[in-house]
């Protein structure tokens, strides 16, 4: 990754850099151009952010700092929090109801021992340095001591998300599920997994 570039946990300043990002590479507002390289599905209200920021101190970002007054370009992000925070979301109330079906290293998945992340968001300037797994590795070392267990999904038809969750993130698909005419990959990994 750069030198010029900073992970650090997000603060409310940088709501709107996250925001930019989340909007260039949602789902339904991203490029035809940006397409092919993947994207995210989840969308989160202001309220919703502030309060994975603040509460749960569930946001890392990376960033290029900018002198005062100007905020840091936000250049990437990873959202994580326990399965509690997730629950008024459909899709994640549906993982948190099926989660008990899947194993992991033999035992049983639990919602107790176990949180979600995602979505993580890399700018295009940004990927192929090591960015995506630099910020995937942080995120996990940041719960390493409140959950043995991070889990996450990965929708199918983004090829670009399996290959870097299959192959820099080192995690193990333990299942698949299909939510509103989309088919899931269900993935886990150790907290204490080291890169």
């Amino acid at each position: 990754m750069n030198d010029n570039l900073v992970i650090r946990h997000a603060t409310v300043a940088d709501m709107p850099g996250i925001r930019a990002l989340l909007k260039k590479y949602h789902r339904d507002t991203i490029s035809d151009k940006d397409r092919p390289g993947g994207f995210v599905t989840t969308a989160i209200t202001d309220e919703q952010l502030t309060d994975l920021i603040e509460k749960e101190n569930g946001v890392m970002i990376i960033v290029r700092p900018q002198a005062a007054p100007s905020p840091d370009e936000v250049l990437a992000f990873c959202f994580a929090a326990p399965w509690e925070f997730w629950k008024s979301w459909p899709l994640f109330a549906y993982m948190i109801e099926i989660l008990p079906e899947y194993e992991f290293e033999g035992k049983n998945v639990v919602v107790e021992d176990t949180y979600q992340y995602g979505p993580i968001c890399v700018d295009t300037s940004i990927r192929g340095t090591g960015a995506f797994a630099d910020l995937f590795y942080a995120s996990l070392k940041d719960f390493k001591d409140r959950f043995p267990v991070m889990i996450t999904f990965v929708n199918s038809i983004n090829g670009r998300s399996e290959n870097a969750h299959n192959n820099k993130a080192h995690m193990q698909t333990i299942g698949t599920f299909d939510f509103n005419d989309n088919h899931y990959l269900m993935m886990a990994i150790r907290t204490d997994h080291e890169k």
